[in-house]
């Protein structure tokens, strides 16, 4: 399956002696940098129909011609997976992405994934970088998700991320009870040891976390995090660096921490959550055609809401026989 790819436009006057590259990428802002210049390499961007090399300058006036074949970039097969949509037109998908779905194939997970499940729903996602995905959940993180449809859209929110434009607000419940909100500022990178974890390392890349307390309960809190960057396990990594880690979290938790005196419903909610409690509640962004903001929330699912129902019941207890 290919998609043809047809644009036309005219260089201007003022860009005379500039990179061909470097032109054709104001032209068509919509694709990336190194996607024009490899059209520019295998001759389907002309200069005044013929061809050119992207560090040729343009003299003014010429016709850009691109006429490309965009072939498969992904080859999962396609599976019938259900998925839970929040948003769809022509330009992207954002869907509600269920714990313990994974995002792409790889070693021990070559299908059942998110990836299989969009190339069902739309084949011709198979023709755009990783089916359209352009930023990713942990397998057993839930919540909401945008995938575009078309390179102009993947080019677009993949510069909105890179650009920290997008809002991708999180619900977690950490261990501890925390009084106030805050900000992690710690770089991350991949742990010098364990290749499956991540760090915060001096060297490592710039990774900002927000948070506001939601809830508070006697030893664990429902925080808000809004995520200024976005790093592989960068909330997951920042809470355990604060000592707060999130409850169940199988990488980075530690102990299971009990409030004192709990009941056995509470004991067995918190024993039982078996996965990051950690949720992708919101996401804003501009839409890549029309420019207009699109916010899609995707609800608390139910093992996440049952454990903060439990949390919230010990309280009420708690407080009741101190009264």
């Amino acid at each position: 399956m290919t998609q043809t790819i047809t644009l036309e436009a005219r260089v201007p006057d003022a860009s005379a002696g500039r990179r061909f590259d470097a032109v054709i990428a104001e032209l068509f802002p919509e694709h990336s940098r190194s996607r024009l210049a490899g059209w520019i390499k295998s001759g389907q961007a002309l200069l005044d129909g013929r061809e050119a090399r992207p560090r040729d300058p343009v003299r003014g006036g010429e016709r850009v011609t691109v006429a490309a074949e965009i072939g498969i970039q992904t080859d999962a097969p396609a599976e019938d997976i259900a998925l839970d949509v929040l948003y769809e037109d022509a330009d992207v998908i954002v869907l509600d992405k269920p714990a313990g779905l994974v995002v792409h194939p790889g070693a021990g997970n070559p299908a059942g994934t998110l990836v299989n499940a969009l190339l069902h729903r739309d084949p011709s996602l198979a023709a755009l970088p990783r089916a359209g995905i352009v930023h990713r959940l942990d397998k057993d993180t839930s919540g909401v998700m945008v995938v575009a449809r078309t390179l102009e859209a993947h080019t677009s929110l993949v510069d909105q991320l890179s650009a920290r434009e997008v809002h991708r607000q999180y619900l977690a419940v950490v261990v501890g009870a925390l009084v106030s909100g805050g900000t992690a500022n710690a770089p991350i990178d991949r742990h010098p040891r364990d290749r499956l974890r991540m760090a915060v390392r001096d060297d490592g890349k710039d990774a900002v976390t927000h948070f506001r307390l939601r809830e508070r309960f006697r030893a664990h809190t429902l925080l808000e995090c809004r995520l200024e960057t976005g790093r592989t396990h960068q909330i997951r990594v920042h809470m355990a660096h604060l000592k707060h880690p999130i409850v169940g979290d199988p990488l980075y938790g530690g102990p299971l921490k009990l409030p004192r005196g709990a009941s056995e419903d509470t004991i067995a909610a918190l024993r039982g959550f078996k996965r990051q409690a950690l949720h992708a509640e919101t996401l804003e962004f501009r839409h890549p055609v029309s420019g207009e903001p699109v916010r899609c929330t995707a609800p608390v699912p139910a093992d996440l809401r049952a454990l903060i129902d439990a949390l919230r019941e010990d309280l009420r207890e708690h407080e009741a026989r101190a009264r």
